[in-house]
């Protein structure tokens, strides 16, 4: 699979499909902007608890002292995601030919007053593993503001744990992503008594949640946009944040997310200049769903100046 570059000529053919989700942000000229590449891989169930444990996880040792997870992994995700994807001890439900791991480019711009985000990937031929039988393909952006020191160590490997559905110790009950933060206890097998409503409230009070964004594709349809938080679960706003649209030619899918930079909403991320965020990717492909995705290792970015993976300057 080759990595997903967006040339002049390439972001013009991809003008054949156009579905928004909502209408009134006018997106950036992206053949002007210049992206970064980045692989997404396959994790298996890899999770938290996983990330901790010696026995599951060579580099638990390095992590505890404070290692982060792109220090030992960054320029691995091919190999890591070809392991995780068809090891039987890592992968007790593969899927039969599916690919670790899925290129992805990536470009954000902002003006006065909404931030974009621009990405573009190839799922290639990808099985279909019917469990999610309406949306083919999605794609997520997590992002958190240093207020979760785990997310700003292992981006969104801070919100998997092993309890959850289709997990090493979840089953089918719907168990979403969530902090551990959230849990009165957690062991190997995570966490399931939530601490009371009035600690946790005044955690999402105080920023202690990660935001996501996620856009559900369809081939010829439009857009379905979904956002919200995880702390002590995986709770979408009661109505759209974030607007998105699409566009698909050549297997290739383009997404672009938009919204406010400030007060876009309660339980929402503020981006100010200078301030670094932490911020993870993910897509399910062919028509996945759970744990079945790719996921990007923890990047940075900024606004404006400074030293991040993304610095986010206005066109």
């Amino acid at each position: 699979m080759s990595v997903v570059k967006l040339s002049l000529v390439a972001a013009a053919a991809l003008s054949s499909l156009v579905v928004a989700s909502a209408a009134g942000a006018a997106a950036p000229d992206w053949s002007k902007i210049e992206g970064k590449d980045i692989t997404l891989f396959y994790p298996a169930q890899m999770s938290w608890e996983a990330v901790l444990t010696q026995g599951d996880h060579s580099g638990a040792s390095k992590f505890r002292e404070g290692k982060d997870c792109r220090a030992c992994h960054e320029n691995e995700e091919r190999a890591s995601g070809g392991v995780l994807v068809a090891e039987p001890d890592l992968e007790p439900e593969p899927i039969k030919g599916k690919s670790g791991f899925l290129d992805m480019n990536v470009k954000f711009a902002h003006d006065a007053e909404r931030v974009y985000v621009h990405v573009a990937f190839k799922p290639g031929k990808q099985p279909d593993a019917a469990m999610d039988k309406i949306f083919e393909t999605k794609v997520a952006m997590m992002i958190d503001d240093g207020k979760i020191a785990e997310a700003t160590r292992a981006g969104c490997w801070a919100t998997c744990h092993d309890n959850m559905t289709r997990m090493r110790s979840g089953g089918e009950k719907e168990v979403t992503k969530y902090l551990a933060r959230s849990r009165v206890t957690m062991t190997r097998q995570g966490g399931d008594a939530v601490k009371p409503a009035a600690e946790i409230e005044k955690m999402r009070a105080s920023g202690e949640y990660m935001e996501y964004w996620q856009a559900r594709l369809r081939p010829g349809q439009a857009v379905d946009v979904a956002d919200g938080t995880v702390l002590e679960k995986r709770a979408e706003h009661t109505g759209p944040i974030v607007e998105a649209e699409a566009t698909q030619a050549d297997d290739t899918w383009a997404v672009t997310f938009s919204r406010k930079l400030t007060g876009a909403g309660d339980f929402t991320k503020d981006f100010v200049p200078g301030k670094t965020y932490t911020i993870g990717f993910s897509v399910h492909a062919g028509h996945t769903a759970h744990r079945f995705h790719y996921v990007s290792l923890e990047k940075t970015l900024v606004l404006d100046a400074g030293k991040a993976d993304f610095v986010v300057k206005q066109p």
